[in-house]
């Protein structure tokens, strides 16, 4: 049965959170494939309002748009331009799309380094010995820079502290945005807007928040007190 897309995210936000507590426990990301895999998939279903395949993995292919249009989905922890993506080419006939991920675990979000059409993914992909195909990550991964402009991405959740904006997109990421302007580096300011509002920098076993779960905390927090302050007032909003 097909997912909603409410259901998509719902399902993208605890594996998320399966997968930071894994690794919050020392599981290295390289051990957790099954699960990237499928944060993977539901972020695609999300990012292309699509859904998941009926048979995984069947024929290739993970993510099915509304149009019918057919994606194999890698997710990779890779964090260098080494290494490679493979794919099993008795299933790229079925596939019309390739979107290549990478987890970032310092941020823990989602990074797309390729979406092209099959045909441009072929081009970019050679043959080893034993008849697979792969795509070297010294061809896709370019450092800060983005597949996605900012205006496609969507703010999931967002907060206002005075001058500042602080958002959560879909792929994790936490944005800021000083006077409408977005800034390049956010965790000092994060770390100033947590002292003002006595949001904790560090978790219950001593350890910093990364961006991510400072950002969230943050939003969650901006968000609780305004809600307060509005009931204060006489009026609840659920």
């Amino acid at each position: 049965m097909a997912l909603t897309q409410m259901q998509i995210i719902q399902s993208l936000g605890e594996a998320m959170s399966w997968l930071e507590r894994e690794i919050s426990w020392g599981a290295s990301p390289a051990e957790l494939t099954h699960l990237m895999g499928r944060i993977g998939e539901l972020y695609v279903a999300m990012y292309t309002n699509g859904n998941m395949a009926d048979n995984v993995n069947e024929k290739g292919y993970d993510v099915v748009t509304k149009d019918n249009e057919r994606i194999s989905v890698k997710t990779t922890s890779m964090s260098s331009g080494h290494g490679h993506v493979s794919f099993n080419p008795n299933t790229l006939q079925y596939v019309d799309r390739v979107i290549i991920l990478r987890f970032n675990a310092d941020e823990m979000e989602l990074e797309i380094l390729l979406d092209k059409s099959i045909e441009e993914a072929k081009t970019l992909m050679t043959a080893n010995s034993s008849g697979k195909l792969s795509i070297a990550m010294s061809k896709i991964y370019k450092p800060n820079t983005k597949v996605r402009n900012d205006s496609e991405i969507a703010v999931i959740k967002s907060a206002t502290y005075r001058n500042y904006e602080v958002r959560e997109i879909e792929s994790g990421t936490i944005e800021v945005y000083d006077n409408g302007e977005k800034q390049s580096v956010i965790m000092p300011v994060l770390k100033v807007i947590a002292g003002e509002i006595l949001v904790p920098l560090f978790n219950s076993k001593g350890n910093p928040f990364n961006t991510r779960q400072l950002g969230t905390l943050i939003i969650k927090s901006l968000n609780q007190v305004d809600v307060n302050v509005r009931i204060d007032h006489g009026k609840a909003y659920y």
